[in-house]
Formats: C-alpha cells, structure tokens, sequence
C-alpha cells in the first residue's frame, strides 16, 4: 500500500506544471477572449479595440502596453506602457508593475503558445488568446 501512495505522489509532482515554462509565452500580442470575476459571473468578450503587446528581456524585465489594431500587421498606441518585472516566487510565476501612479502584481496561472491565464489582486481571472493580424489583400 505504501508504494501505490508513493506512486501517486511522484505522479501528481511530475504532471504539475512548472511556472517558469510560462516565461517563453510571454512575449507578444494579447487579445483578453474572458473575465472570470470572484463571484465566479463570466465576461465573455467577441470583439475587442485594444489588445495588449507584453515585451520581457533576458533579464526578466519588460513592459506591457495597449494597441489599436490596424489592418496588415499595423498598430496604432500612445508613448504610455507599463513598466513589469518578472519573478518566480513560491511556486508561481508573478508579473510585478509599475506605472507613475499604481503598483500592481499579478500571477500567471497558465501560459503557452495560443493562451495565457492571469489572476490579478482581486482574484479576478483573465483568460487571452493570441492575437492574430488582420491580413487584408489590398492592391
């Protein structure tokens, strides 16, 4: 009996995930596809203005900034972006930011090629896809 417990203790360590896996599918563009608030009501979102562009160095340091999606890989934003540090604490991978006037931390729960999950302070929990161009065939 002992071994089948330790069966499933090896089992359940080695399928979980390991957060700083999450770090090579920061990078790029985020469209936010649902809202998850802690009351557990869902936002659903079909069509959205802004998408988020996340950019991190090999020093774990970035930023995060709002785009205006145009047609053909065009872009349209302002000079404002966040500033983001990314940490590995206890277990989770935490996106810290900052901005003239708010510090704010969030956790990734999941992150990989086509979506990324955050949980923000609140518990709220934000569920992107990866943003796809608008590609039009203009002559």
């Amino acid at each position: 009996m002992k071994k089948f417990y330790f069966i499933i203790i090896v089992l359940v360590f080695s399928c979980s995930e390991n957060p700083e896996t999450y770090i090579e599918h920061l990078n790029g563009y985020w469209e936010i596809e649902e809202v998850t608030l802690t009351d557990g009501t869902k936002k659903q979102y079909q069509f959205n203005e802004t998408i988020d562009y996340i950019s991190i160095n090999d020093s774990l340091h970035g930023f995060r900034k709002k785009l205006n999606p145009g047609i053909n890989d065009t872009y349209f934003t302002s000079d404002d972006a966040e500033k983001l540090i990314v940490n590995l604490e206890n277990d989770s991978l935490n996106l810290y930011y900052s901005t003239p006037y708010a510090k704010w931390k969030e956790t990734v729960l999941e992150a990989s090629e086509t979506h990324l999950k955050i949980s923000n302070e609140n518990k709220n929990v934000y569920l992107y896809k990866r943003y796809k161009p608008i590609k039009l065939d203009v002559d």
